[in-house]
């Protein structure tokens, strides 16, 4: 959600600029605009609507200079507009200012700066603090920053530079993500490594209330008292490639077809494959403690909350400890019981979730243990968590649908089970390593299912014009179909909805008609003649069915089907990492024959860093 690039150094600022927020298109925006500092003049230019726009302006009128700040605006305060693009300035232009998250106390210091003779030109919150700092100003940038951080309420990431100062950019961030890139002579700054990673590998991360100061050949960066810390760079092992298309059309078919790849490294980073067990530090809690668990609580957004889902199923089922799934959004209202003997678990794939971080700050609030699970490596969740990290291995995700991100996520789901289910004394040694076998070969079998493409696409093509579809599943295949309806509704825009399937005759099946699409997902050999009389009701009221089922299931659901996908046999619950192969790339050519942005479908974020 939005994105910050800063640039200070030797070359030309603002095609670095305009790169990195090239790749930060992901985050979802809606304008874009940079500010460019030469001779101790702020340069400006901001567009309505997609980078390309900004490009376009600024072909006819460039903007010198080796030092910038750029952002992509996701509208939250004002509408998508010119005026209400940032960087935003203060009356004199002097000071320019980029910003994400909310200011929640905006209204207030509104009123009190326009009564000190401000006059503002946009809707935004974010121009109150460029107002605010000129306001503070006394001589010096670092002080007027520490002042302003005590008067803002709500999360921030801010970037700013001041004609007063113009061989410095000043950083800070409260609840919303802030990258620093390293360079020899030249530094950088952004609110995703992505937007760095073709210049610098070595990145600070920025804790919160901390204040960084960059100068071309220096770094230096306040904690929250005005102290000076020591930074502590991480080296990003990504490549550039893994952040380009690579010849697919889309990042979303990229990122999909990166699935194996992303299922064999997560599980090699936990799994010992020579032994079959689980590596000894890959999991954060012993076996006493596991075993004095009472619950685990698992909270979590979106996909990540589908995973959450069949984490409920498959750890209940082998390590019989209650779990309960919540939406991060609902999780402090419900005014929840929790203390010692209660694990709470947030999962997140950018860390940086606003809901899924505020519930996990309430979660060690009320005394239960924490744990988080991310893709990101020093997230704030990561960072919250202590040492009570998971994380998965998908590499960046750049399209907003997220695919690889969510299938090691359920990965992740069934180890942690594994690990749970041992230390708690349901399951042996050999049992585990049974299952950790079946595993190894889920890669190779995502490889198989990703050779269907080409029926995906000929299923899509005459069926893209449906306007409502319906997924329907028992068990974890519920929960599969949950992700696989959120998936179609993201990028196509189709009305979709996901059903357990014993609820059709309790209400929904009032909606079945004839040609009306129902996907059904049928993994689970015991829960298979179950769903199959569901399937048969459909179709039996004019349904077309499209049926996803294992090798084992094929001869029962070709009776159902119109239309059948099978993946091969594997135990139950390794499924869905299978099944949920064939509905991605289902959404992903559905969307692509309606004409759709997939990458970055409208009004959608990739990382939701406001409540």
């Amino acid at each position: 959600m939005c994105g910050i690039v800063g640039y200070i150094g030797g070359r030309q600022a603002q095609p670095i600029l305009l790169d990195g927020l090239s790749r930060l298109e992901y985050r979802g925006y809606d304008s874009a605009g940079i500010a460019v500092m030469d001779s101790g003049v702020i340069g400006l230019m901001k567009a309505k609507g997609r980078l390309k726009n900004l490009e376009d302006r600024l072909a006819g009128s460039p903007l010198k200079g080796t030092a910038g700040i750029g952002h992509t605006r996701w509208a939250t305060h004002g509408e998508p507009s010119d005026l209400n693009a940032h960087p935003h300035t203060d009356m004199k232009g002097d000071l320019a200012v980029v910003h994400n998250g909310i200011i929640e106390n905006h209204d207030r210091l509104r009123e009190s700066l326009q009564a000190q003779g401000c006059v503002f030109v946009s809707q935004t919150d974010t121009e109150v603090i460029a107002h605010l700092l000129h306001q503070l100003y006394a001589g010096d940038m670092l002080t007027a920053l520490r002042r302003a951080q005590n008067m803002l309420e709500g999360s921030y990431a801010l970037c700013v530079m001041d004609v007063k100062e113009p061989d410095v950019l000043y950083c800070t961030r409260k609840d919303s993500p802030m990258v620093l890139g390293l360079g020899d002579g030249e530094q950088f700054v952004a609110s995703d490594i992505p937007a760095l990673i073709a210049h610098t590998r070595r990145v600070e991360l920025m804790e919160d209330k901390e204040i960084a100061v960059l100068r071309r050949d220096s770094v230096v960066v306040y904690d929250r008292y005005g102290h000076e810390r020591p930074l502590s760079p991480i080296h990003v092992d990504w490549d550039v490639e893994a952040a380009e298309k690579g010849g697919y059309a889309h990042f979303m078919l990229k990122e999909i077809h990166e699935e194996p790849a992303a299922l064999s490294k997560t599980l090699t980073a936990h799994v010992d494959t020579a032994a079959m067990c689980l590596r000894a530090d890959a999991f954060p809690f012993t076996a006493e403690e596991a075993k004095a668990l009472t619950s685990l609580t698992i909270v979590a957004c979106g996909t990540a909350y589908h995973a959450g889902i069949i984490g409920k199923y498959v750890i209940e089922r082998l390590a019989r400890l209650p779990v309960v799934v919540d939406v991060a959004s609902e999780f402090r209202y419900r005014e929840p019981i929790m203390g010692e003997g209660d694990l709470f678990l947030a999962i997140s794939q950018s860390g940086e979730t606003a809901d899924t971080l505020a519930a996990m700050r309430e979660a060690a609030r009320l005394g239960a243990k924490t744990m988080a699970l991310t893709n990101v490596l020093g997230s704030s969740i990561a960072r919250e968590a202590g040492g009570n990290v998971l994380y998965t291995y998908a590499g960046p995700e750049i399209a907003v649908a997220s695919t690889k991100a969510y299938i090691t996520q359920v990965e992740m789901m069934v180890l942690l089970a594994i690990d749970l289910a041992q230390k708690r004394g349901a399951m042996t040694p050999e049992e585990a390593a049974d299952l950790l076998r079946a595993m190894t070969d889920i890669p190779r079998g995502a490889e198989e299912v990703l050779r269907m493409e080409e029926d995906v696409q000929r299923f899509a093509s005459g069926a893209y014009d449906r306007k409502h579809v319906f997924y329907i599943g028992r068990g974890v295949d519920y929960a599969l179909a949950m992700e696989a309806s959120l998936k179609l509704k993201e990028v196509s825009y189709i009305m979709s909805e996901a059903y357990a399937a014993g609820e059709l005759k309790h209400g929904t099946i009032a909606l079945i008609e004839p040609g009306t699409l129902v996907c059904a997902l049928l993994t689970q050999e015991r829960l298979a003649d179950k769903t199959l009389s569901n399937i048969r009701e459909t179709r039996s009221r004019g349904a077309r069915t499209l049926v996803v089922c294992t090798e084992a299931l094929r001869e029962k659901a070709e009776k159902e089907a119109d239309t059948l996908w099978v993946i091969p046999d594997c135990a139950d619950c390794l499924a869905p990492l299978l099944a949920v192969i064939p509905v991605q790339l289902l959404a992903y050519a559905m969307a692509v024959s309606r004409g759709c942005d997939v990458d970055k479908p409208r009004n959608l974020a990739k990382s939701v860093t406001v409540e």
